[in-house]
């Protein structure tokens, strides 16, 4: 904890070497020197990519030596709150919460562990109420043909996925029960992965919104929802889509926002931290939770905190103590564009000003 308020709040930002913590920085940055951010990543090459102000490797999260190491970097670069974006480092910290010697705004580990198994999270946010695609998971004795089958009875396509795994893992939308056998055997003769790995469930072809939320002692501090409107690269996938958008808006949908904090109550009854919803229309316009990912943010958090809702520097204000005020659900006016792309940066950009360009022929 930071006992001296005259220096900045030392902060440990690990997954330091990829484009969702280097968002965060950025983020931090705009709060105006209240940080000093140590970056750590497990790759010494991309932490090449960090603009952190200092920087050192850290062991894989499944190595022994990964909280030992953690420690160490509280004591040395005196850490006062550890925030990870690498899904399998926020599970790892959270189970060892407190014995890392420096704060953290983590929800509990049951929560981040429901929602890290996509099948098992289906299942719990169905015996919640919460609307949930339509979805089937294999058993060690199953048939994926067979859940598709079944499924293509009900709906005209499928969308198959790896159960774990960020970054729409092992995923494709199949229309025949033999697409998706194939699709798995791959994965499981060329990747090592086993048929329970997976799950299948309906395609929901509508549009899509990601909710980004901070809580506190299980006090909604603030969430907004955008709409993801073109991906990066998504014309190289099958579903014609990626894990992240290179165009999004904010949007001020009240049913959205509901669903959104119906399933993180669902998923964490006190939550306390970071929590992320994906949620998706079905054929007939339904929105529905596809995921949540709880601990870290999206890619995108930087979208937000330009925009004026800065939920990386709420973060760490919590993480020291610090009450925050509840500032709503959607604050942000509807119609606020997030372009991106890889190499060229980021703007913010006002629906009005969308297409103000001159065009010739006059």
């Amino acid at each position: 904890m930071n006992d001296d308020q005259s220096r900045p709040v030392r902060i440990l930002l690990t997954g330091a070497g990829g484009s969702a913590a280097e968002n965060v920085l950025d983020a931090l940055r705009m709060a105006g020197g209240r940080y000093h951010v140590v970056g750590a990543d497990v790759s010494p090459v991309k932490l090449h990519l960090s603009s952190a102000a200092e920087r050192f490797v850290l062991p894989r999260a499944d190595d022994d030596r990964y909280l030992e190491a953690v420690c160490a970097a509280v004591q040395e670069f005196r850490i006062d709150v550890v925030h990870a974006q690498p899904d399998v480092e926020v599970r790892a910290l959270a189970a060892a919460r407190d014995r890392i010697g420096a704060a953290t705004l983590l929800p509990s580990l049951d929560a981040i562990t429901k929602a890290g198994d996509k099948a098992v999270f289906a299942w719990a946010m169905q015996d919640a109420g919460v609307a949930v695609p339509d979805t089937e998971w294999l058993g060690p004795r199953d048939d994926i043909s067979g859940l598709v089958a079944r499924l293509r009875q009900r709906h005209e396509r499928v969308w198959v996925r790896a159960r774990v795994g960020a970054g729409s893992r092992a995923s494709l939308p199949v229309s025949t029960p033999e697409q998706a056998a194939a699709w798995v055997d791959w994965w499981v003769r060329e990747k090592g992965m086993g048929p329970g790995d997976f799950m299948a469930s309906e395609m929901l072809p509508g549009r899509e919104f990601a909710y980004q939320s901070i809580w506190q002692s299980g006090r909604l501090v603030a969430g907004q929802a955008r709409e993801r409107l073109e991906y990066l690269y998504g014309f190289l996938s099958p579903s014609g889509q990626s894990s992240t958008p290179a165009v999004a808006r904010t949007v001020r949908e009240p049913a959205i926002d509901e669903l959104a904090q119906k399933a993180i109550l669902a998923l964490d009854q006190t939550p306390s931290g970071v929590y992320c919803v994906d949620i998706k229309e079905a054929s007939d316009g339904a929105p529905k939770v596809t995921e949540i990912n709880c601990g870290r943010f999206f890619t995108t958090s930087n979208f937000f905190a330009a925009a004026g809702l800065n939920m990386p520097d709420m973060a760490m204000r919590a993480a020291t103590g610090e009450t925050l005020p509840a500032l709503g659900s959607s604050p942000l006016e509807a119609g606020l564009h997030w372009i991106r792309m890889v190499d060229m940066g980021y703007r913010l950009v006002v629906e009005a000003e969308l297409d103000s360009w001159i065009r010739l022929p006059r």
